[in-house]
């Protein structure tokens, strides 16, 4: 079973961050190689695993810098709005050691963060996450 395990200084402050990098899907790679059209590098990130959030979200920077395309548009709620449409991504989440997982992402700006994503319940909803407060230690295992 793929894993990776983090220590944070200050788990509960920080809470679980992790550095990731995130990538076009597969299948756009696949159709990119069959017309022989450059690929986009993976983009590093700085992510959060967030077990309150139903779906993974990326800051927009990321969609640019991948040069990705819309394939549909979620309304999501946040504690501070409600029904706001933002468009969805097929994108590659790239844990640490090789850890990838393909998942559908919302794009949104997460203001005020020092992160550009999200790891949300979408992505969760395929493995299995140790939180261990008291050595500020988490492990997702897929």
């Amino acid at each position: 079973m793929p894993s990776f395990t983090a220590q944070i200084p200050n788990l509960q402050v920080l809470g679980p961050l992790v550095d990731m990098s995130l990538w076009i899907s597969t299948p756009l790679e696949e159709v990119l190689k069959e017309a022989r059209q450059s690929i986009p590098d993976p983009v590093a990130a700085k992510g959060m695993i967030d077990t309150g959030a139903t779906g993974s979200v990326i800051h927009p920077s990321i969609a640019q810098q991948l040069a990705l395309k819309p394939v549909g548009v979620v309304r999501i709620s946040t504690p501070s709005s409600e029904d706001v449409p933002c468009y969805q991504y097929a994108v590659r989440l790239i844990f640490p050691n090789r850890v990838i997982v393909e998942t559908l992402a919302i794009e949104a700006p997460l203001r005020g963060q020092q992160i550009q994503c999200l790891v949300g319940r979408d992505v969760l909803a395929h493995g299995v996450l140790v939180y261990t407060g008291y050595i500020n230690q988490f492990t997702l295992s897929f």
